[in-house]
Order: C-alpha cells, then structure tokens, then sequence
C-alpha cells in the first residue's frame, strides 16, 4: 500500500509535471526517495553511473543516490558533494529527474521546473524546546518554488498534516498568518564586531563621531531606536577591539611641546586607527574573538612546543584550536550512545590542549565538547580513513567532509598568517604541514610525495608502502616499478616531475626493459 508521498509523487509523474518534496532532515530525504524511486518505472542507467562517479571513491551514500536517480528521483541536501547537486538541480531542469527529495536548504534562491511542492511537516527540532513549528518565512520560501513563472503558469503547495486539529493549525498559522520581521544582522555581537574592525582598519570610521555617524544611518539603528543605548553597545565592541590589540583610541601623537589647537587635540583624543594585526584579522575575514583566540593558543602552542624540543609535535591541538570557532560552526553534535566514548577521548586528551576545559556545569561546555567531537573527525580524517569511514563513525557525509575540509584550510591559513606577524615560527612550520595534511587527508609521512602532481593520498601510500618515500626515492625508482604502481602515463610524468626523461622501448623490446636519460 502507497503512502501520501508515493501516491502524491506518481500521481505528479502521471500528470508529466515533477515536484519537490521537503523533507525535515538528511535521513528522512533519503529514505523517501528510496521509497518513491520503487513505484516509478524509469530508467536512467548513464546518469546514475555519473552521480556514482563524482567521487574518485564511490561511498555508500553515491551508490545509494545512483540507485534512486536510475528511476528519476533524487535526494538533495548538503551532505553531497556540490558536483552531485549541479547534476540533480541540472537534471531536474532538463526533465530526467522527476522527484527531489530535499532539506530546507533548496528552498531559497533556485528556481525550477517544480509543478509541486510537497511539504511534510512543518515542524523543525529545537534543542531548546523538542519539535517547534517553522518561521512563516521559511514556509513561503518553500512554497515558492512551485510554478515558477518562467516554466509554469500556476503551481501547488501541499502541506501534509496528520490530522484535522493539525490542518486548522497549519491553515491559521501559514495561509492566514503574515511573515516575521526581518532583523538587521548587526544586532549580532560578532557581526558588529567584526564590521566595525574592517571600518576602522579600512579608514571609513577614523574617530568616534564618525562611528556614531556611520552607524545611525543603519538599518540596525532604525530598528533599535535607542540610539543611546546602541552608543553603549558600540563603545563596549571598541573598547574589547583595543583590548585585544586590533584598534588604538586616544591621543595617537607623541608630544612635541608645539601648540596644538583645542580642536586638533580633540581629534586626537578620539581617533580610531587599527593595529597591523588589526589590519591582517580584517584581511583574513576573520570574528576578532577567533583572532583573539587562535594568537592565545598559537603562543601557547610554541611554548609547549619549545619543551618539548626533540619531541614529535602533536598536531591535534591545533585542530582543537580552528574547531572551538564561531566559523567552523555548526559543530558535530554528540549523540547520547557516544558520551562515554568522546568523554573517555577527551580524558586522554586534555592536557595537550591549548586552553583549560571548562567546568561540566558551565554552559560553554556542552559546545566544548562539540568542538572535541568534530577534532576527532579531522583527526581521523588526517589518518587517511575514507569518506564511508567518517559517515559510519560521525555520521558526516561527503559533501559535510568538504565543507569542513575548505573552512578548516581558511582557518589554518589565518593561522599561519597570525602567526607569522607574531613570529611563532615553529607554531607557523606545524600549521603548514597541518594545512597539507588536512587538504590530502594524509599522514605527515607522505607529505614529500603529495608535492608530486597527480599524486594524492592513495598513490601516495601506494608509493610509500613498496619502500619509495621521497622524491629521492622516485628518482632512484627503477620506471618499470613506478609503472606497475601507478600506470604508463602517471610513472613517466612523475619521472619528468623529478628530473629524467623517459625514452620509449622500440618494438620486440622485452616488456619492463626501459633506459632513462637524465635532463
């Protein structure tokens, strides 16, 4: 027997429309396609070996997604690689793909096809308060994409409710209710912080009037009315900026014994100009709480470092140290079957971080510990374990992994640039071979064969484990060995990479026989 999904979606097909359906998490999006996909009777065997094969390693989640694209329908969230959702967006368009089975995250700014949108339920998870209805907003934005002008003349929206109590709900709260208010985002500590940095580093504000006046003019200042109070707001982000040696106020000349006009001196007094690291936090993008942050714990870093002199460095704190970010935001979650594993991890752990553990009682600790989970991924990671691994063990899929992977590189290159202004250079030697092994999910010993092109990790330890370990070691490399590891073409390029010129065998040559001639 179909259920309302099934039935909603085949009867979509029949009428040669398409729809999207969405869904209120990863799994559920998943799984209805899987659902949908065994009542529709395409088949679409080319493109489900391309979505299979946007991974060079197939995981599970691909050959789950090729399966239900051969019948037309697809799932769609951020746990695919962005090559995996051109191709079902693209696809969609050009009308293979019948059904999407989507997160929220397709709701806004994509317009397609969609005849329909099915909704089923409208109901979210808070951490604060268990199942909670959506914003109004997020309902428009989702209904909005059924019948988009430019490929319909008329579209249809369907909420599923469970019940007749629910349905007057659903009808009162979304068709007859009006949208929120739309807020200004600076009334965000670490989004006014941040703009105010990059105003003063950028010379637009360079005293206090002309912050006051800056800011009064804002959408923010509008809404607040209080412009007192938003005074107060401001002089308090100032003041942490020069705390934390991003900005200088006050008197900004050295006397001199001249006479200074009563204005000028004025003007001193209340100039605003931002520090060359200032500066540098305003370039990388960065919250200055991160900045602030990442120069602690890169100091503390170098003194641990310094120690421990002949010792192996231990990376993992620097891993610690970009995941307890505001940026590397939203953090891995911990699910109440893995507390005791993580708490018995971070007991083993705890005295190589850069920063004291908070007390189990404070209300930081909770994102503490999500920022230890999601070190252990990168970690992990780091140790060459594959894409299946890390979805089975955190539950991350490919396209999370990638996400994680570009915001981990920005932050450990931020790092390295903080650190090269504060000149922690043995911190700064660390982060770069961090910064590599986190783009190759690699061990630090395969790091001098990855700067081979068209080497990567796998071939990487291919090469490492038949005893060739270094660009030496590559050179020295019989072609016919490098040949069996890694195929015709790759051997002789990489030979070429490190100085010898191959030579073609003429025919009747024995097979393996070749010479090089060194450039």
């Amino acid at each position: 027997m179909l259920d309302e999904l099934q039935r909603l979606a085949l009867e979509t097909v029949q009428l040669n429309k398409q729809a999207l359906i969405f869904l209120p998490s990863r799994a559920s999006a998943e799984k209805t396609a899987e659902d949908i996909a065994k009542v529709l009777q395409f088949h679409l065997p080319e493109l489900a070996e391309t979505v299979e094969k946007a991974l060079s390693n197939p995981t599970k989640q691909c050959q789950r997604l090729a399966s239900c694209i051969t019948k037309g329908v697809a799932f769609h969230h951020a746990g695919l690689v962005a090559k995996q959702r051109e191709l079902i967006e693209d696809e969609f368009r050009s009308g293979k793909v019948k059904i999407i089975c989507a997160t929220p995250t397709l709701a806004a700014g994509v317009s397609t096809p969609a005849f329909r949108v099915i909704i089923k339920s409208l109901k979210r998870f808070s951490a604060n308060w268990g199942m909670d209805w959506i914003p109004v907003l997020e309902y428009l934005q989702m209904a909005g994409r059924a019948g988009r002008p430019e490929y319909e003349k008329f579209g249809e929206a369907i909420v599923i409710a469970k019940d007749e109590k629910e349905k007057k709900e659903i009808y009162t709260r979304y068709i007859c209710g009006k949208p929120e208010e739309i807020y200004s985002k600076l009334a965000v500590e670490p989004v006014l912080r941040t703009h105010l940095l990059s105003l003063i580093a950028t010379g637009s504000i360079r005293d206090e009037k002309s912050m006051k006046d800056f800011f009064s003019a804002t959408f923010w200042a509008h809404q607040y009315s209080d412009f007192t109070e938003l005074e107060n707001i401001m002089n308090r982000m100032l003041q942490r900026l020069e705390t934390w040696q991003f900005v200088t106020t006050g008197k900004t000349k050295k006397s001199t014994g001249e006479f200074i006009a009563a204005r000028e001196l004025e003007e001193q007094k209340t100039a605003l100009h931002a520090t060359q690291m200032g500066k540098r936090v305003s370039e990388l993008y960065l919250d200055p709480l991160t900045a602030r942050h990442l120069l602690d714990s890169l100091a503390a870093f170098q003194r641990n470092d310094q120690k421990k002199k002949q010792e192996r460095s231990d990376v993992f704190p620097l891993l610690f140290m970009i995941c307890h970010t505001l940026e590397m935001r939203p953090l891995l979650r911990i699910k109440s079957k893995e507390e005791e594993k993580i708490q018995e991890e971070l007991n083993q752990r705890y005295e190589t971080l850069l920063e004291k553990e908070p007390s189990a009682y404070d209300a930081e600790y909770e994102e503490f510990l999500f920022a230890f989970k999601t070190t252990l991924f990168l970690d992990t990671w780091i140790q060459e374990r594959d894409e299946d691994y890390l979805l089975e063990t955190f539950d991350v899929r490919p396209g999370e992994v990638r996400a994680k992977l570009e915001i981990a590189d920005w932050l450990l290159y931020a790092s390295e640039e903080l650190g090269k202004l504060q000149e922690l250079r043995e911190a700064v030697r660390e982060l770069r071979k961090l910064r590599l092994r986190v783009k190759y999910g690699a061990k630090e010993e395969l790091l001098p064969l990855l700067k081979l092109k068209g080497i990567g990790r796998i071939r990487a330890r291919k090469l490492f484990l038949h005893g060739i370990r270094d660009l030496g070691d590559i050179k020295k490399a019989d072609l016919a060995t490098v040949h069996q590891l890694l195929g015709k073409a790759l051997a002789e390029d990489i030979k070429k990479q490190v100085g010898e010129e191959t030579i073609e065998i003429p025919k009747g040559t024995r097979k393996g026989q070749v010479s090089l001639e060194k450039f």
